[in-house]
């Protein structure tokens, strides 16, 4: 009875000390909560100061908070917002206090189409009548094509600028796949459709050869079109640069051939940009204001006209907490729709496509927005496609860049057969006792032949539904879809000559013609979904980022590999996605 007293004792003091700890954490947290909220004063511009944009990182549509384990580990991130960039540069354009753009660039880059859009942003700057300068230790292809829209292009006196041409990078699995026992099993529509070709083959077939030499070969042009319009040469003269292997020539050549404008060390640059700003004495400093504190002072427009721009970043898959999850954006959306406050919408999509269940439930949610009666364009950013194209096809108006990949208006399926793997490498025999004949349907046992034609017929039905609403939303006729789906990918350009999309521009572009349509002379943006709260908002719901880090310090170069398992693991059995290719 005593060791029962002791053990209840013992029971009501740890829940009394558990419930302490829990609300003096809540507590500390609401107070931290509070501190955040009441905001940090804007930062001060000084007079002639230059808005200083450090290309050395990559460049995300915009930023999320920082997580809690990402705190505790005192990891930061060298990530930029595109988003900061753009309402930068455009408000440094009427901003008396900046008198010139920085582009400092140290190797970090986005895709064709983002970095597009930064360098048509500069150009509206320019218009100003205030300068640009770029400088380099050494220009990667993707900085050179932003820097060349530069009025003074600067290189390091022993650097070097990488102008090669484009080429589409994909990796093939099959190899691996078959060492390891697994037979990946694919269900598809689309002679095009090259998302399963990674793990079925060791090489691209010739249709997914033909397509990707089909849609770089126009962005390379647009490419050395807009660097020779830039440089005051000849696109060929560009062409010329790439076939060259210029990366090799000597920094004097590279002056004479007019791709840089002068041999500077970095102080002397900074030295130039000093007399620009009249910064008379070596002990000034250089105003730089870095994107990331000039935005700050960026102050929102106010107005009663509310256009709301909602990112769709990334994988499109049923649930989670990453990318574009359907169960949590299709309700954001309806939520849209019945706002009072919202008059419109601009979905801004940078995606390859996921999961065809949950494109579907976002189609069906931005249909529900326009049935509200509210205007709703797309604006693409460096792919929209497969999935990514059809929660976008039912728009009143599709903006793209020319170099933004679309289409790939397909669906396939895998079904990885495991078997091989447990029988012949682990030596594992699994024996399956069941009620009805089809009942072992699953990863283990290769599918019989009426579990295909089953799996084929579900893919069937999917990929005319998303034909179908392709046609819809497109005003065509469903032949005249087939004859550009079929899984194909397209350029920005040739997406808008075959009637993909409405209209090339960028997201300004877009909003301004909606705004426009709408008949708004001021209107507000308000960005959804919420960015992610800082680590001290999250800390109760963190989970296992600590353990995915460990994993991938330990597996090194193989962790590609490893996350290339898990995730043909967790794909849902439909799919609308392209192919994985990196364009360098």
């Amino acid at each position: 009875m005593k060791q029962f007293l002791i053990s209840v004792l013992a029971t009501i003091v740890g829940v009394f000390i558990t419930f302490m700890i829990a609300t003096v954490g809540m507590f500390l947290m609401s107070i931290m909560m509070l501190v955040a909220g009441m905001g940090s004063p804007a930062p001060k511009i000084q007079s002639h100061s230059i808005l200083h944009i450090a290309l050395d990182g990559p460049i995300e549509e915009r930023l999320q908070g920082k997580s809690f384990m990402d705190e505790i580990q005192g990891i930061g991130t060298d990530a930029m917002a595109l988003n900061d960039i753009i309402k930068s540069i455009d408000n440094a354009a009427t901003d008396s206090k900046i008198e010139g753009i920085y582009l400092d660039c140290r190797g970090g880059s986005g895709g064709a189409a983002t970095m597009a859009y930064i360098r048509s942003s500069i150009e509206r700057f320019k218009e100003s009548g205030k300068w640009v300068v770029a400088y380099a230790d050494s220009y990667t292809q993707s900085n050179y094509y932003l820097a060349s829209v530069a009025d003074s292009l600067w290189l390091n006196p022993q650097g070097a600028v990488d102008i090669h041409g484009l080429g589409g990078t994909l990796p093939f699995y099959k190899g691996l796949l078959d060492k390891l026992g697994v037979d990946v099993q694919v269900i598809k529509v689309g002679t095009y459709k090259s998302a399963v070709e990674p793990y079925i083959l060791t090489e691209p077939s010739e249709a997914n050869r033909e397509q990707v030499k089909a849609y770089i070969t126009p962005i390379w042009q647009y490419y050395c079109n807009q660097i020779g319009d830039a440089r005051g040469v000849e696109a060929g003269i560009v062409n010329g640069w790439a076939d060259s292997l210029i990366m090799t020539r000597s920094p004097e050549h590279l002056l004479r051939e007019g791709v840089v404008t002068s041999l500077l060390y970095r102080h002397e640059a900074e030295e130039w940009m000093k007399e620009m700003t009249g910064k008379d004495s070596k002990d000034d400093k250089l105003g730089l204001v870095p994107v990331s504190k000039y935005v700050q002072s960026v102050k929102s427009k106010k107005s009663s006209n509310n256009i709301a721009v909602l990112y769709a970043v990334g994988d499109i898959v049923d649930s989670g907490n990453e990318g574009i999850v359907g169960e949590k954006m299709a309700p954001l959306i309806l939520d849209l729709a019945e706002d009072d406050d919202v008059d419109a919408l601009v979905l801004r999509v940078n995606s390859g496509g996921g999961s065809a269940f949950a494109s579907e439930q976002i189609w069906e949610a931005l249909e529900q927005f326009k049935a509200a009666g509210k205007k709703f364009y797309v604006s693409m950013g460096d792919v929209a496609a497969s999935g990514g194209y059809y929660i976008s096809c039912g728009a009143d108006r599709i903006y793209c860049q020319p170099v933004t990949i679309t289409g790939s208006i397909g669906i396939f399926g895998l079904i990885p057969s495991i078997k091989g793997l447990l029988t012949d490498k682990l030596g594992v025999n699994v024996a399956t006792i069941a009620t009805n004949p089809e009942a072992n349907i699953g990863i283990v046992d290769p599918m019989t032949p009426f579990q295909r034609a089953s799996m084929q017929a579900m893919v069937d039905r999917g990929y005319e539904t998303f034909v179908g609403r392709c046609a819809a939303g497109r005003d065509m006729p469903v032949d005249s879809i087939k004859a550009i789906a079929e899984g194909r990918v397209w350029d920005g350009q040739t997406a808008l000559r075959i009637g993909l999309v409405d209209q090339l521009g960028d997201l300004d572009e877009c909003i301004g013609d909606l705004a426009a349509e709408c008949g708004f002379d001021e209107y507000k943006i308000v960005e959804y979904p919420e960015p992610r709260g800082e680590w001290w908002e999250e800390m109760i719901l963190s989970s296992g980022s600590l353990q995915e880090r460990i994993v991938k310090s330990e597996l090194g170069e193989a962790y590609p590999y490893y996350m290339m398992m898990r995730k043909m693991q967790r794909l849902e059995h439909v799919q609308c996605r392209m192919e994985d290719v990196v364009i360098e």
